[in-house]
């Protein structure tokens, strides 16, 4: 059994959607809850603009009960601010809180926020022991293996940040100056999990993509659960073909196109109703290369559901995209 602190537990290995900017929202959530996703992360929210009471950052903390349990993800970098966001956090009632020490991306770590912390590990340190004691809810981190090549300190810092009270860690396997590039090191991982003095959670984070790699990865090192963020965009079913290729060592068939098209008809419903007219229209678009990947043809149709912004024409296009393709997979299944 994995538990996170006394109040979240997994029986099986688990799998965890990784909180990222526009993408795990409750609209998407939810397609990953149905798809198997053990437990879920919002968005990160900037704590400056939870104590400020902007509306975009206030939105992100909304949560459903059919999504737990889930994470509420903060970033900053000031002492006070993330107190203050910690108790507005607690007054939405997630199972866990969780502070982003990984993002790499340089209007957040120009001000030391996300993975800019991991040039000073005792600040990091520091700002998290000050969220352990200024909330009840399990406090976890996710972070990187470092800033840069030389700084890859993880295990040390794993450690201190156990002996301050976190309850999980969450590990992306590379440092900051990497972005998303090159391949991602989970040696380092796995030594932070070998660890004796480690007693909480390890999750790894990093290129995980298929069914056969996540099992891999499992059984090489030695992981608690994985996290799963870029390959889920536009495919909530990376969480099943996973859990089905864990259990019985067989590759699910993927996703028929009327499958694709009724999960991207709710995705866009949903991201209407939560986000209005506009940002619901525009934060969709990064789904729909993934929802019809590898679709001979399908080029037209992607062009116009990256550029419209009426609903109705998006529907249509979605309704149109499978009368034609779900003739192609009958023509080939026969």
């Amino acid at each position: 059994m994995v538990k996170i602190g006394d109040t979240v537990s997994f029986e099986e290995f688990p799998l965890l959607l990784a909180p990222m900017e526009d993408v795990s929202d409750p609209p998407f959530r939810a397609l990953c809850k149905e798809q198997g996703c053990d437990m879920m992360y919002t968005e990160f929210i900037s704590v400056e603009g939870l104590i400020r009471d902007a509306s975009k950052s206030v939105q992100k903390l909304d949560i459903y009960e059919e999504e737990r349990p889930i994470g509420i993800q903060i970033f900053g970098a000031e002492l006070d601010s993330m107190r203050r966001a910690a108790e507005i956090v607690e007054e939405a009632q997630p199972e866990v809180l969780d502070i982003n020490f990984g993002c790499p991306v340089k209007k957040v770590v120009c001000k030391m926020a996300g993975a800019g912390i991991l040039q000073d590990i005792p600040r990091m340190v520091e700002l998290t022991e000050a969220i352990v004691k200024s909330t009840n809810l399990p406090v976890t981190v996710k972070t990187r293996l470092g800033w840069d090549e030389q700084s890859k300190h993880i295990v040390e810092v794993a450690e201190r940040l156990q002996d301050v009270g976190i309850k999980a860690i969450s590990i992306h396997g590379r440092t900051r100056k990497q972005m998303y590039k090159g391949e991602a090191d989970w040696s380092l991982i796995a030594k932070v999990k070998e660890n004796p003095r480690i007693q909480i959670p390890v999750f790894g984070n990093g290129d995980i993509d298929s069914p056969e790699k996540a099992k891999l990865y499992r059984d090489r090192y030695g992981v608690d659960g994985i996290m799963i963020g870029r390959a889920s965009i536009g495919y909530p079913w990376i969480f099943r073909e996973i859990k089905h290729y864990l259990a019985t060592g067989e590759t699910l068939a993927p996703p028929t196109v009327a499958e694709r098209v009724d999960a991207a008809r709710r995705h866009l419903s949903r991201s209407l109703e939560w986000k209005g007219p506009v940002l619901g229209v525009v934060e969709m678009r990064r789904h729909y290369s993934n929802y019809f990947k590898g679709y001979p043809g399908i080029k037209p149709f992607r062009h116009r559901l990256v550029t419209e912004m009426e609903p109705a024409t998006l529907f249509a296009t979605l309704d149109e995209i499978e009368e034609v393709f779900s003739q192609q997979e009958l023509e080939m299944a026969s």
